[in-house]
């Protein structure tokens, strides 16, 4: 049953990445079909944010309630009937409409199925589940690519991914009475943490004041900020401070996506041998190695090595994070918890970027190396002061 769950986990978040990058990939098509202004599509990315932020802070109460096989079932549906309505859509209000419910099923999906891997399955599936979800980020543009390179409608690049996410609904739907045999079950976590899991008492105030989680929440706001402003804004670098040709910087900043994808799938390997803090506190270094290429005044080839070695770095940081989150807070906290650090890092996501690029737009795209060197220092103060409260916790435990 074990086996069969992770293959329908992995499967979800296939699904959960291939809709990420579709609106971006197809704008360029979309927007003269709608006589839309460029930045619209800026607006339909924070709609479907927003949606995101709402299921996630939701998560809990909602998981609690309906289970993780309903809500992923339920999530599911609702983001192929949003992608099915993106295909018909007759104007850029129908699809700002619909930008809300794709993002409020993808909250919930994210979140539930992250804690619930991190409470049953080991460090390694954590990591390739994230690989999974840069599968589908990944394919989601290909798909759109297709259909605009044989001169079809962008519409169909929806519709195609919006079957796919039915045939899921239709699997999910099937798979529902494992669920509800599994969920009921006290199934084991892995030995590590059940070997390192000290619950804490939740003060009065709500899990929010527990020590560490709000470390923990800078640490998701940083690292997704780090992700998403340099996945955004590292072409326009490349093409104003090191002068390379659009299509050059397009590739190098899809090999940045590429080293994110290889390194979860890497690390999947190396938690067999590491632990999830070694992995976070590694996986910083590197990425902050990989900005200071990016400051240095070295030749361009050494900014594509920059890339690379932030999305390496990157790789292991958010999977393990995730993972970690049962072993620094407890099991019973963990879901409620994990819908805070997702609102907060689809936060991260949606606001840091722009804001770096109000600021460049006022000075100059040089000063986003020294940001994303800023955001990964924070990052790296914070993961230390977390690991810090949980060894002096530890401590207080064994006397």
């Amino acid at each position: 049953m074990a086996t069969v769950f992770l293959i329908i986990i992995y499967l979800a978040f296939i699904s959960l990445g291939l809709p990420d990058s579709m609106i971006g990939a197809a704008w360029p098509m979309m927007r003269p079909d709608f006589g839309a202004p460029v930045d619209a599509a800026g607006l339909l990315s924070m709609i479907v944010v927003a949606g995101t932020i709402v299921s996630s802070l939701a998560s809990s109460a909602v998981l609690n309630k309906l289970g993780t096989g309903k809500v992923t079932f339920i999530s599911v549906a609702v983001t192929a009937v949003a992608l099915l309505g993106f295909s018909y859509s007759p104007s850029i209000l129908w699809l700002a409409v619909l930008s809300f419910p794709l993002g409020l099923g993808a909250g919930s999906i994210d979140a539930g199925l992250n804690n619930y891997v991190a409470t049953h399955y080991k460090a390694h599936h954590m990591s390739w589940l994230h690989c999974f979800w840069g599968v589908g980020a990944m394919l989601g543009p290909i798909i759109m690519s297709r259909y605009i390179a044989a001169g079809e409608s962008w519409r169909h690049g929806f519709l195609t991914v919006s079957l796919i996410q039915f045939a899921l609904v239709v699997l999910l739907f099937i798979a529902l009475p494992l669920w509800k045999r599994a969920e009921p079950a006290d199934q084991a976590p892995d030995g590590q943490i059940q070997q390192e899991i000290i619950s804490p008492q939740v003060p009065g105030t709500g899990v929010l004041r527990m020590k560490g989680v709000k470390l923990a929440l800078t640490t998701f706001l940083f690292y997704c900020g780090v992700e998403a402003t340099l996945g955004l804004w590292g072409s326009s670098f490349l093409v104003n401070v090191k002068e390379l040709s659009a299509a050059t910087a397009a590739g190098w900043v899809s090999l940045y996506y590429g080293g994110i994808t290889l390194g979860r799938f890497v690390t999947g390997f190396v938690t067999f041998r590491f632990n999830n803090r070694q992995l976070i506190r590694t996986g910083i270094l590197v990425s902050l190695l990989g900005a200071l290429l990016l400051v240095l005044p070295l030749p361009a080839i050494f900014s594509l090595f920059g890339f690379i070695l932030v999305g390496l770095g990157s790789a292991p940081i958010f999977p393990c994070m995730l993972h970690e989150t049962p072993a620094r807070f407890g099991k019973e906290h963990s879901q409620k918890i994990m819908g805070y650090q997702m609102a907060m890092a689809y936060t991260g996501g949606a606001f840091l970027p722009p804001m770096l690029g109000w600021i460049a737009a006022r000075s100059s795209f040089m000063i986003l190396p020294y940001m994303l060197v800023g955001y990964i220092i924070v990052m790296l103060i914070s993961s230390e002061k977390i690991n810090a409260v949980m060894k002096k916790r530890k401590e207080e435990v064994s006397m």
